[in-house]
């Protein structure tokens, strides 16, 4: 039977951005992703925004991998010409209601780290953005926007420039454990099911990883993902330029998401979104009368959106650890082999700020490997 010496599940921004790094140190290391193409599920389905680390508890998983996570991305990005903008980004209160709840989220954002966080007056509102409407508000000059499908590309690139390889087109059947590692069985939509060992196998599945973590008998709840699909809605082209910089609502107490908020991308498109809602099944379709509930949510601080200048764009799904109205649960970055699995790493709930945070979380992961030689 063929042996590889660490394999990876999934070809997403987090699995690339692992191998990537891991390439650095190991060879024989191979990618296995069920789909035809890296990206396919949640890292090509989200806002594209590197975040400043401002919403998380302090001492979170979710809060250090993302403030660590920009420096490294930006330092990526700068050093590969990967296309990418630090556009910043506004939190607004729409009135004085939500003005406390606002100042809340600066402190925390000051407690966490985030260097460059500015309140604002209405009227410092009007001079950055004079088509925002809100009673104050919170800037973050280090958020930015990036294109996520060229990031992963050229992490493809380096990787497999390093000796390592991707297998496209490649599901994972069943793991189980051998002599000085696991044995996979995997099936080829060319070559067919086949069967090969590994010493290290990590868990980056995104939508699967609790599928894949069960394939080794962890079924705890701990691990059960729960899918909360977010919607994005396109403006009317002729909308774009009445805003410069990202603009975010004050995100709701326990809620799945960070509220419908208008985001620019690198093509020169707006959108809104996303919204949250649990669902039982990964399903894209989008319900396009939901486009006035979304005209109703922003229309509050961007008063020039009309109900007609939205079209429904893409959907997007979380996996999330935590269920409706559940408390913070955070990203689970763990060896398991506490729980007679060595060499078995699980990254499971990598949602929102993972695509921020993932070379950070790649270097952890790279010291649980070094910590297994």
């Amino acid at each position: 039977m063929e042996r590889t010496d660490i394999a990876i599940i999934g070809a997403g921004v987090l699995g690339l951005a692992v191998a990537w790094e891991l390439s650095k140190h190991y060879k024989d290391i191979i990618v296995l992703e069920k789909e035809g193409s890296f990206g396919r599920g949640i890292s090509s389905r989200n806002s594209e925004v590197i975040h400043a680390g401002i919403y998380y508890p302090k001492d979170s998983l979710k809060t250090k991998t993302c403030i660590e996570g920009r420096h490294l991305l930006y330092e990526f990005l700068g050093l590969n010409k990967t296309p990418h903008k630090k556009i910043g980004k506004l939190i607004v209160a729409i009135d004085k209601d939500e003005t406390e709840d606002l100042e809340n989220l600066f402190r925390r954002g000051l407690e966490n780290g985030v260097e460059d966080l500015r309140l604002l007056s209405r009227g410092q509102i009007k001079t950055l953005e004079p088509n925002v409407q809100a009673q104050a508000g919170i800037y973050s000059a280090s958020t930015g926007i990036l294109d996520s499908h060229a990031l992963m590309k050229n992490l493809a690139w380096q990787f497999k420039g390093k000796a390592g390889s991707i297998a496209y087109n490649t599901g994972l059947l069943g793991i189980d454990r051998v002599a000085g590692g696991y044995k996979l069985t995997v099936e080829d939509k060319r070559e067919g099911v086949f069967e090969f060992a590994t010493r290290i196998l990590i868990n980056s599945a995104g939508l699967s990883c609790d599928k894949v973590a069960a394939m080794v008998g962890l079924t705890d709840d701990e691990y059960k993902l729960k899918y909360c699909k977010g919607d994005y809605f396109r403006v009317r082209q002729d909308k774009i330029r009445l805003i410069s910089r990202l603009v975010y609502p004050v995100p709701r107490e326990a809620a799945a998401g960070l509220g419908i908020h208008a985001t620019l991308d690198l093509a020169g498109s707006l959108r809104l979104g996303p919204d949250d809602e649990y669902v039982d099944k990964i399903d894209y379709d989008i319900d396009a009368s939901k486009g006035a509930i979304f005209y109703e949510s922003v229309s509050r601080f961007l008063p020039f959106i009309q109900a007609d200048d939205l079209s429904p764009d893409i959907a997007g799904i979380r996996p999330k650890l935590q269920g409706p109205k559940e408390a913070f649960r955070d990203f689970i970055i763990k060896d398991e082999t506490q729980d007679n699995l060595p060499g078995f790493i699980n990254l499971i709930g990598i949602e929102s700020p993972g695509l921020t945070a993932c070379f950070s979380i790649a270097r952890i992961v790279k010291g649980m490997v070094d910590n297994l030689d």
